[in-house]
């Protein structure tokens, strides 16, 4: 058994969730946030036989596509003071980070 760990957007979770219902893929959600834009984010925790992964993972990267976006406020410095960045500038954001663990024992009680 894997564990599929998906950090994604917002902006793509409720359709990831639908797609992955849609397959019979359970997962719990999770709401996070990001380091750099401090905008926020959903981890998905996905548990599926290692058979599974690979289409796990071809729905998250159907559904979660990078895409870009313009800052129009500063984001507030966390320690790098004297650090200059312009605005408006243009991030990429979206797409999803994805982790694959092993899982030893699994029991749903």
């Amino acid at each position: 058994m894997k564990l599929v760990i998906a950090v994604v957007q917002d902006e793509d979770v409720n359709e990831l969730m639908g797609k992955l219902l849609k397959k019979r893929y359970s997962a719990t959600k999770l709401a996070s946030t990001g380091g750099f834009l401090r905008e926020g984010n959903t981890t998905l925790f996905v548990g599926v036989e290692e058979e599974k992964v690979d289409d796990v993972i071809t729905v998250i990267r159907d559904v979660c596509k990078s895409r870009n976006q313009t800052l129009t406020t500063p984001i507030p410095p966390t320690g790098s003071a004297g650090v200059f960045i312009p605005y408006p500038i243009d991030v990429t954001v979206g797409g999803a980070t994805v982790f694959v663990i092993d899982v030893d024992r699994f029991e749903k009680v």
